[in-house]
């Protein structure tokens, strides 16, 4: 199984960087691992791609040198199998508010002893070429769990959360988390912040590390000074639509036809 470079860096407190993905095309995956992020979180709450589709993403951020991860749509096991077997080394869960939610994930996506995965070496197990006692103790060590809180009772919840011991860190969700709080999209707002402030102490208590949706520069710089280093730098569309829109507009200002 390939080694999960994401984790390794995580564990050496190395700043990483990632977007998500809801465009299925590999030439998309290409260009952000050029760009040199870290890791890919391949939307399957928000976007609809089909796994096959799922394979080919998994298989261009291998070649691009990135963790393959992928947010799923629900706790259910064969949608976490099919995305493992894919080759994905690891499971973003949207919306987590129980630490049940957790440990059902974590029996889907691991094998014995600590989950009950169903047996098969696929992509990731280079298609039975090497021992499969083999795999299943790789991909134990190298498949990564990982609870989004984004909600008022995510938060309330969140020590329990992340107390078990297979969370490997932890991404808020602060747009979902505004709504939860009467508040939608003012991610800035102060009923946000400290919720996010109370996340992250949470995640401190239990000693996981801490991930953030970086939404600004300034904000990014606030996270890095609170001794943050796993960022998730919003998603393809939005950023390829804002360079679009402002090369636009800045040429069309630099010549005087806007």
């Amino acid at each position: 199984m390939r080694t999960n470079t994401l984790k390794e860096k995580i564990e050496r407190k190395q700043s990483v960087f990632g977007l998500f993905v809801s465009i299925p095309h590999p030439v998309i995956i290409e260009m952000i691992g050029h760009a040199e992020y870290d890791f890919v979180i391949i939307d399957l709450e928000h976007a609809a791609p089909n796994m096959e589709s799922v394979e080919e993403l998994v298989r261009a951020a291998e070649l691009a040198g990135m963790t393959p991860l992928v947010r799923i749509s629900k706790v259910e096991r064969v949608e976490i199998l099919k995305v493992l077997d894919c080759g994905a080394q690891g499971i973003v869960i949207p919306h987590v508010e129980q630490r049940e939610q957790v440990e059902e994930a974590v029996r889907h996506a691991y094998y014995h002893p600590l989950g009950m995965r169903s047996l098969n070496s696929g992509r990731p197990g280079v298609f039975g070429k090497y021992p499969l006692t083999g795999y299943i103790q790789e991909a134990n060590e190298q498949v990564m769990v990982v609870p989004m809180i984004e909600s008022v009772e995510g938060v309330r919840q969140s020590a329990s959360i992340l107390s078990h011991p297979q969370v490997s860190w932890v991404l808020e969700g602060a747009a979902d988390l505004s709504q939860s709080l009467g508040v939608p999209w003012q991610t800035e707002h102060p009923d946000v912040q400290r919720a996010l402030g109370a996340l992250y102490e949470a995640a401190k208590q239990c000693q996981v590390p801490y991930a953030t949706v970086a939404r600004s520069q300034e904000g990014m710089a606030l996270w890095a000074e609170r001794g943050v280093y796993i960022y998730v730098l919003g998603d393809d569309q939005n950023t390829a639509f804002r360079a679009y829109e402002q090369k636009r507009n800045d040429y069309g200002n630099a010549g005087g036809l806007i």
